[in-house]
């Protein structure tokens, strides 16, 4: 099992394209599922429907989230389909069986002047601060996942049509750049990151105080440095600032077809959760699409 769970995530990689972080997750989920038919002694290409319905009720007795056991089936469902495709084995043991109903919270969000708020920490008046404005200029102006952004390289902005493009993932996808994001992104690459940069092979487009490409803690830990200094309660982290980059879009008439295609969801339905704030209250708060484009 261990040789084809191996051949599974160099598919998932190679061939699908997925991102390190989906690989990794895959892997977890499936190293997980193989210790459970060892302990019950249960060979992987002779399981049934039923065995894996007994895993799934393991995992629910074992406290598991919904969410977490719908992603368990869903991983352990994408390696039979590899062993079926690859002829280790005749008939999907996971077919018929559905994923646990997941109930879709609706996302936690700013104001736009909580964001202002925000976005004005970070002082320009140092290599850190330079940098670290562009970044939560960027994060919010694009939407862009944290995992997205720090996989960024500098040949990806195009700042004569003002965008940036995308390539992590299964599909690559071109943003536009708001004023400020492109103004403070500017300042960044010309002021501050050919000092930063310890070698000028490194094509990362944010790195850190080392001159290495930042990492998904670093970007963590400086938004949560910022939030405290601007004595926001609320929670902040990266993804909620992509959060309240589609929120403010759709609020202020931004179609959830171009909001969908901006965050890169291969599905509408993981979109039409922010129709969820589409309220008269909400519309009157934002006069603009996007308050810094």
């Amino acid at each position: 099992m261990e040789k084809q769970i191996k051949l599974f995530l160099d598919f998932l990689q190679n061939d699908k394209k997925l991102s390190n972080n989906t690989v990794q997750s895959y892997k977890r989920d499936i190293t997980q599922y193989k210790e459970y038919l060892k302990e019950k002694d249960i060979n992987y290409l002779k399981v049934t429907n039923e065995d894996i319905k007994k895993y799934l009720k393991e995992l629910k007795k074992k406290g598991k989230k919904t969410s977490t056991i719908s992603r368990s089936l869903a991983s352990i469902r994408s390696f039979y389909q590899f062993l079926v495709k690859t002829k280790k084995v005749k008939v999907n043991p996971t077919s018929g069986l559905q994923s646990p109903k997941i109930e879709k919270k609706v996302p936690a969000v700013l104001t736009s002047d909580e964001v202002e708020l925000l976005l004005e920490q970070p002082k320009d008046v140092d290599l850190k601060g330079i940098r670290d404005k562009a970044m939560l200029e960027f994060a919010y102006a694009t939407g862009m996942k944290v995992t997205e952004i720090i996989d960024l390289n500098i040949d990806d902005i195009n700042f004569k049509e003002g965008t940036v493009t995308c390539s992590s993932g299964r599909k690559e996808r071109t943003v536009p750049l708001g004023g400020l994001a492109e103004k403070a992104l500017k300042e960044y690459i010309e002021q501050a990151r050919p000092i930063l940069l310890k070698d000028d092979s490194n094509k990362a487009l944010f790195v850190n105080m080392n001159g290495t490409r930042l990492t998904r803690q670093g970007f963590w830990k400086i938004v949560k440095y910022y939030k405290e200094k601007a004595h926001i309660d609320k929670e902040i982290t990266p993804h909620i600032l992509r959060h309240s980059f589609a929120t403010h879009l759709l609020q202020n008439g931004a179609d959830l077809k171009s909001i969908q295609v901006m965050l890169g969801h291969t599905d509408i339905s993981s979109t039409q959760i922010y129709s969820k704030f589409e309220t008269s209250e909400l519309k009157d708060i934002y006069n603009k699409a996007h308050p810094r484009a």
